[in-house]
């Protein structure tokens, strides 16, 4: 008999341990969108504009921190089409990147299923098309990872959560953008600046209750300013960054960047404007929304709230508050404080000095004189398949030297594990953004004029906030320091996309010569190719 009870104790342990791995494995998400024109009068005027599902701007994907994406995309354009996830790591996974570097583009009347994972994150992300100028038109939408249950956030739960994908628009269609910068003409001023697609929407919410506004810049050029009537901000996370929990009357907001704040309706009930606003430019453009408490009897009124008088160095002395919350964890149980990355030697330095110059007759974008051109087989493939000449690791230079500018498809080569300096230059008189793909890193320091080792000094090593897009103030340079912990090859990018379109890009092949599931995932058995990797087996 005690052999029996001993039996069915341990089938009982086997029972409950297969429970629990079943239990415990993250949970999957279904989704199937199509990709299609539309007509819509964001500024008044009908156009057209791309819509998913029908919807514009596209569906809102909520998930939660380590969530599997399985996401079917169907392409009803007459282009092929890529969508990336803006600010999502893709841990180990570049292949579901969705960039022309990683991703053979979806044919029209085609399709290709996304397989990704929210792997250790948090917070306010995006996602949009990659190719050509479709994001000028839409096809973006707001992308938000909301903690486990198990993880505590520093602050109580808001009453409600409000997406708000703001940015400069134009009247004209993708098509017709395109051709001004293929004829190397710039892009023009936009016409208007929509908030979720429109001139004006409204958010309502009941007095005394605090909720969450989650704010994206998903504009083409443009930085712009944030503020509610009445009202103050309290920020709380910045593209997956708890950060200290300054008070704020307005916030900047650069071309590719999200932040996420907590607002108290605690004023009398009425109706409030929210209000958002070009930055850094001659011209400002406006859009208005309302906020509605929901015993209000009185429509707005009054002055919309004006914009900071200050200008770029109010607002990099505003940037420089946005810190890092050291005794706060993000997805994950630890404190972000644990991690010591002022304290890690640097393996390797890139300064990038972004530049417009003239190439063969026509206006280019260009970093260390190099303007990137897209081949006609993704760098992933060719890389993965050993595909020669579609990219040269000595395609550029890891310090501006003043050269002649030329076309090329510039990649940089980092090795797996170092921890890399990237220093961005910007010498000319605009505002410029820099995204990186795969990573969040650390905005160690802003400062005025041309970049030397001496500006380490004034870096910040204890508390600088990660985030994906860092701003680049005109006549100033950025510095950020990069884990490079995910293998892989990494777009990295002036936010910008007209900047982009034309040439203000590089990748970052991020190698380590062992090959291991531990580091990287095989190539999708669904991957599409293309170009020289056309016809073989992944």
């Amino acid at each position: 008999m005690g052999k029996v009870a001993l039996l069915h104790l341990l089938c009982g342990v086997l029972v409950f341990w297969s429970v629990s791995v079943v239990k415990a494995e993250d949970a999957y998400k279904y989704f199937t969108w199509t990709v299609s024109y539309g007509t819509a009068s964001p500024l008044g005027v009908r156009q057209q504009v791309i819509l998913i599902n029908g919807q514009f701007p596209g569906p809102r994907l909520d998930l939660v921190t380590n969530d599997n994406v399985i996401l079917n995309l169907i392409n009803k354009l007459d282009e092929p089409l890529l969508l990336t996830w803006n600010g999502i790591k893709q841990r180990k996974n570049s292949w579901q990147d969705g960039v022309l570097g990683t991703n053979c583009p979806i044919p029209p009347n085609s399709n290709y299923t996304y397989k990704f994972q929210t792997k250790d994150q948090i917070g306010s992300y995006t996602y949009f098309p990659s190719t050509q100028l479709h994001r000028a038109v839409g096809g973006f939408g707001a992308l938000n990872v909301y903690a486990r249950s198990v993880i505590p956030v520093p602050y109580a739960k808001p009453a409600g959560d409000f997406s708000l994908l703001i940015g400069d628009w134009y009247k004209s269609s993708h098509k017709v953008l395109r051709q001004l910068l293929d004829s190397g003409k710039s892009l023009p001023y936009p016409n208007g600046l929509l908030i979720n697609g429109q001139k004006q929407s409204t958010f309502a919410g009941d007095q005394g209750k605090t909720y969450m506004f989650r704010i994206s810049n998903v504009g083409l050029k443009n930085s712009i300013n944030f503020r509610i009537q009445g009202h103050k901000m309290r920020v709380v996370e910045v593209e997956g960054s708890h950060v200290l929990q300054n008070i704020y009357d307005s916030i900047d907001v650069h071309v590719g960047q999200s932040l996420s704040v907590l607002v108290t309706l605690d004023q009398p009930p009425k109706d409030y404007y929210i209000v958002a606003s070009t930055r850094f430019s001659r011209i400002a453009l406006t859009a208005t929304s309302v906020l509605h408490y929901t015993n209000s009897r009185t429509p707005v009124s009054g002055p919309v709230p004006p914009a900071p008088t200050g200008q770029m160095h109010w607002s990099m002395l505003q940037a420089r508050t946005f810190r890092w919350n050291l005794t706060a964890n993000a997805a994950r149980p630890n404190p972000q404080g644990t991690f010591h990355y002022g304290k890690i030697t640097i393996s390797r330095t890139f300064v990038m000095a972004n530049s417009a110059p003239i190439i063969n007759g026509k206006l280019r974008y260009a970093v260390n004189s190099v303007s990137y051109v897209n081949p006609d087989t993704p760098l992933k493939l060719a890389d993965h398949f050993n595909i020669p000449g579609v990219f040269s690791l000595n395609s550029i230079q890891a310090f501006p030297s003043g050269g002649s500018p030329y076309l090329a498809t510039a990649v940089f080569p980092a090795s797996h594990h170092d921890f890399i300096e990237i220093v961005f230059q910007n010498n000319e008189a605009t505002m410029q953004s820099w995204h990186l793909d795969g990573y969040d890193f650390w905005v160690a320091g802003f400062g005025a004029g041309t970049w030397t080792q001496a500006s380490r000094n004034k870096y910040n090593l204890v508390d600088a906030l990660t985030r994906h897009t860092t701003q680049v103030y005109p006549k100033s340079w950025t510095a950020i320091l990069v884990s490079m912990d995910n293998q892989g090859m990494w777009n990295l990018r002036s936010a910008m996309w007209d900047k982009q379109y034309l040439g203000q890009q590089v990748y970052l092949r991020v190698y380590n010569p062992t090959q291991s599931l531990a580091n990287e995932y095989d190539i999708p058995t669904n991957a599409l190719l293309c170009g020289k990797a056309a016809g073989r087996h992944p």
